[in-house]
């Protein structure tokens, strides 16, 4: 395994695959450089003096303004590195189409079949809560489901618990509304209750008319306030729904009918280098087998936001990406919040030293494919292909959305560990391995591997695509298997 990587011919910084210690010799190039601080793995070097107010380059892109000059063989980080971005921009649709050439694959997976054409990759049960009044109750009726009935037929049991429903105003009750409408509409949900309580803002009534259409055999409704015993009757409801899903039975179904979340969190300096990358070929190959990918983490596409516009499959969409980019710098400033307060202290403990380099390398999930549209939260998906989604990059927020879309998965790429999951399943896919086998009860892939010299892309793209389908056919992840399933619905208004 090498010690270092120069990612694109024109970068001024390598990237330590391993940690280099001070005066440590490099041959890079025919030229000798010695390294003048320790840098740490996953960290940055420069290669050549960066004066003051120059570009500090990688991925080809500039990451960043240097502060101060940057000899050669220093540590390049936030000690001499600032962010470049600017406020709002007006961009212009330059189009720049790339061509996929992947061949389809007669490929498929093994799903349930929703009575709406959806297709599941789980067949759960979910009680709903309409107001986080009711969490108890919910938990309640499926502590006693569990032990009256055979539920073996049943992946899984579950109450999306939230504290939300009421004491919200304009933006934030409908963002709640469209989130809950767009979970109990989710295919790999088979039944649902929805519970109310009677008195909140959140009535079941007016969620019905968010939700549109459902399938009265597996959507159910109780409001707790209109019946003595909400406990018991929940539970009765609980029971025909569990009675209903028997009949649901996997079959085989193309990979066409997959929609798969892309998000990253905790990064690393190997993010761009390894996980990021393998699932933009992932994404290209899905894709071109008519599949649906969904990229999201709005704040992490500022600096690198150009590479998707230039994508945009027309002037419309370029003309929604340009409102979501710039619309959600609005949404900082509205709240007087700094818009380029990124990365975290875990990111630059990783090496990540600016948003743009965070960026570079997220949106590097998205692959070279076509941006086909851009959907707001809590929007369904409606086109295949790639599709980029309003959300920040809180983990849990960003890929809760990302399951409300209609994604049956998501993919989380980390260079730093975390063990929570979203309501759908959802992988972690290591930058590195020392973070695999640190952490093996966290994580399910390793992309570690692309620079531990042991594969090349293609290989693990393609252990890749088959470890997924896997998963789709119903093989568990790690946070499936212990059980840590959350929502987490975007707020950012008042309460009452």
């Amino acid at each position: 395994m090498s010690k270092y990587l120069q990612i694109h011919p024109g970068d001024n910084v390598l990237v330590a695959l391993q940690a280099i210690n001070k005066g440590d010799v490099i041959d890079y190039q025919q030229k000798k450089i010695t390294a003048a601080d320790n840098i740490p793995q996953g960290h940055k070097i420069a290669i050549s003096q960066i004066n003051e107010e120059d570009h500090v380059i990688k991925y080809g892109y500039s990451i960043g303004l240097a502060k101060k000059v940057i000899t050669e063989g220093q540590h390049v980080h936030t000690q001499n590195v600032r962010t470049g971005l600017d406020e709002n921009l007006k961009y212009t649709y330059n189009p720049k189409v790339k061509s996929l050439d992947i061949a389809k694959e007669d490929r498929f997976f093994l799903g349930y079949q929703r009575a709406n054409g959806d297709v599941g990759i789980r067949n759960e049960l979910w009680i709903i809560p309409t107001v986080g009044c009711v969490n108890g109750q919910a938990k309640l009726i499926v502590d006693q489901l569990k032990a009256e009935t055979d539920t073996k037929h049943i992946d899984d049991i579950l109450v999306l618990g939230h504290q939300y429903g009421c004491s919200q105003l304009g933006g934030d009750h409908l963002n709640t509304q469209k989130a809950l409408a767009a979970a109990i509409k989710h295919p790999n949900a088979g039944g649902v209750l929805v519970l109310g309580l009677g008195c909140e803002n959140n009535q079941v009534s007016e969620l019905q008319k968010i939700i549109g259409e459902w399938d009265d055999k597996r959507v159910k409704f109780l409001v707790s306030q209109e019946v003595e015993d909400e406990v018991e009757k929940g539970l009765e409801i609980a029971l025909s729904l569990c009675d209903e899903m028997k009949k649901d039975h996997r079959s085989e179904v193309p990979v066409s009918k997959l929609k798969i979340g892309l998000k990253c969190g905790g990064s690393d300096g190997f993010s761009g280098i390894t996980a990021n990358p393998l699932l933009g070929r992932f994404s290209d190959w899905l894709i071109a087998q008519d599949g649906t990918s969904v990229l999201t983490e709005v704040p992490e596409m500022f600096g690198a936001e150009t590479i998707l516009m230039e994508r945009a499959q027309s002037n419309e969409v370029f003309c929604k990406t340009v409102d979501l980019i710039n619309g959600f710098k609005d949404y900082f400033r509205a709240s007087d919040q700094p818009i380029y307060e990124n990365p975290s202290p875990g990111n630059k403990n990783g090496g990540i030293t600016t948003l743009e380099e965070k960026s570079l390398g997220c949106v590097q999930k998205g692959g070279d494919a076509v941006v086909n549209d851009v959907l707001n939260y809590g929007e369904r998906i409606k086109t295949p292909g790639l599709n980029l989604l309003w959300s920040p990059g809180n983990d849990l927020i960003a890929s809760s959305a990302l399951a409300l879309s209609g994604c049956q998965m998501v993919l989380f790429t980390t260079g730093r560990g975390t063990p929570f999951g979203s309501f759908v399943p959802t992988m972690k896919i290591s930058t590195n391995s020392n973070l695999y086998n640190h952490k093996r009860n966290w994580m399910d892939f390793n992309a570690g591997e692309l620079v531990d010299g042991n594969k090349s892309m293609n290989q693990l793209k393609d252990e890749f695509i088959d470890f997924l389908i896997e998963i789709a056919n119903g093989k568990q992840l790690k946070h499936e298997i212990t059980n840590f399933k959350e929502i987490a619905i975007f707020k950012s208004g008042v309460t009452l």
